[in-house]
């Protein structure tokens, strides 16, 4: 029904804005009122939740046309996004909830509250930004076929068609009332979610129709089951309490489904703390595992490691206990690294560790990267006033190791990306005594989840504005205040 265009609000400084503009085959008059109401419709809910798309101002063009203004977004749409990872489709299905909840919760007029239904609720109308709060905010977007319920009920003053029970919406994801044009409710919304979340974690929509056509679409909602999560995608994990909510999402009765979106909302928040509990002992059992890694059996090619040992310290960087990051290049690869100076005597300690390393990234005010990396010795240590070996979890060998990326530099992208591509990264230990040669090579693992972090942030890198300097030191002061946040907890966990 429009066409959307950037603009820049000049008043407010040139901010970017997008307008939604009427498109010019529309020219009858209940297609302008639905236009006006949708402008209504979002700029009443936006008032209520951060997870529907603002709109600011509407008008009328010198020549005519109807328009209203909307917030500019940077972002992807969800389906550009898909498949998810289960805890990223916790995230961001438990914002679409919340978004649908506001709606559904509905809007008032002239006194007395309407509940509204979307009736287009797909991957194409739910954009995905980046937040400084909230990492990912998700944002519903076009009310352009919403219906006002018991609308009919009341005297419009407009005399908007809301109350046309014909069909519309997007064939793969309408609830089989909708395709009938009956009387359609919240829980045909929740159908519809239901089709977004089974294609979020599987890639694959819940019906294989032979044809794209309305009659194919109508079997496959009113007479054919969707196929089961797993068949669509065997290689998934997810929990049961989960398969059965998108089952539930997806039954043909409207009866059948969850009756309001505050109860898919309960089972999601239930599912999120479940999965964080897991994933939280997971990760304790795998802080410090055992390890008997040295040189001689390291993982890394060959041609790196010899490049490695054949490093000298750098010229500009001042002799004294540091690290920074670097890039090893052979004839044949190049990969990250990390470069330490240390005491002879503090080298030869760790010979035997435990490496363990986390990211943690933020997108605004300033894209930054802090990468971690911990060493932890295994060696048992006696102590001679009790006569008795003490364990590594009482002895307090650690050594930290952290760097900070700036996000918009390229060599520091270089770093990040060969970290997502390569599982392993070597650590070059620097004699603080002159000649400062090499005289250790240890590699540090990556986990294949850290690694999908990592291509994930630099695809983030690509969507957000480009950032003044001036906001580096604040990004920086954030995410120092993550790491020593970290460093008491993995104190208190080894």
């Amino acid at each position: 029904m429009g066409e959307i265009f950037l603009a820049q609000d000049i008043l407010l400084g040139g901010v970017p804005i997008a307008i939604k503009l009427i498109s010019h085959g529309v020219t009858d008059s209940k297609q302008h009122q639905e236009f006006a109401d949708e402008a209504r419709i979002c700029a009443t809910l936006s008032q209520r939740s951060i997870h529907i798309v603002k709109v600011t101002d509407y008008g009328v063009s010198d020549t005519g046309e109807a328009f209203y203004v909307m917030e500019y977004l940077e972002g992807k749409t969800l389906g550009d996004l898909i498949p998810l990872p289960v805890d990223r489709f916790i995230k961001i299905t438990r914002q679409i909830c919340l978004g649908l909840q506001c709606a559904h919760e509905g809007i008032n007029i002239d006194g007395r509250n309407y509940p509204l239904v979307h009736r287009d609720i797909k991957p194409e109308n739910i954009l995905v930004t980046s937040d400084l709060i909230l990492g990912e905010l998700v944002k519903i977007l076009d009310f352009g076929v919403a219906k006002l319920l018991n609308l009919s009920s009341a005297i419009s003053k407009n005399n908007s068609n809301h109350s046309n029970n014909s069909f519309q919406g997007t064939l793969p994801y309408c609830s089989p009332e909708q395709l009938e044009g009956g009387e359609i409710d919240r829980r045909s919304d929740i159908y519809s979610l239901g089709v977004v979340m089974y294609e979020m974690l599987t890639g694959k929509k819940p019906w294989q129709p032979e044809t794209d056509y309305f009659g194919a679409w109508y079997k496959s909602h009113r007479f054919e089951m969707p196929r089961p999560i797993l068949s669509a995608n065997p290689n998934l994990e997810i929990p049961q309490i989960l398969q059965d909510l998108i089952m539930a999402c997806l039954l043909k009765n409207p009866c059948d489904r969850p009756q309001n979106i505050a109860e898919v909302i309960k089972v999601i928040e239930s599912i999120k703390t479940q999965h964080l509990e897991a994933r939280f002992t997971a990760f304790k059992s795998i802080v410090i595992p055992p390890t008997t890694d040295s040189v001689s059996n390291s993982s890394l090619s060959l041609s790196v490691e010899k490049a490695c040992w054949g490093l000298t310290w750098s010229k500009d960087k001042p002799i004294q206990e540091i690290v920074f990051p670097q890039l090893v290049t052979t004839g044949n690869e190049t990969v990250a690294a990390l470069s330490l100076m240390m005491s002879k005597q503090e080298i030869q300690k760790r010979g035997l560790i435990v490496r363990h390393n986390q990211f943690i990234f933020i997108g605004k005010p300033y894209p930054m990267l802090l990468w971690v990396t911990l060493l932890y010795s295994r060696v048992h240590v006696v102590s001679p006033k009790e006569n008795r070996v003490v364990s590594p979890r009482e002895n307090s060998n650690k050594k930290w190791l952290p760097c900070y990326l700036d996000m918009q530099n390229q060599h520091h992208l270089d770093i990040v990306r060969s970290l997502s591509e390569n599982d392993i990264y070597p650590l070059i230990f620097f004699s603080l005594q002159p000649p400062h040669t090499c005289i250790n090579v240890l590699e540090s693992r990556i986990d294949s989840r850290q690694q999908q972090k990592l291509k994930f942030w630099l695809q983030q890198i690509n969507l957000l504005p480009t950032a003044s300097s001036l906001r580096m030191d604040l990004s920086k002061k954030l995410l120092h205040e993550h790491y020593q946040k970290m460093r008491s907890h993995k104190t208190a966990c080894l």
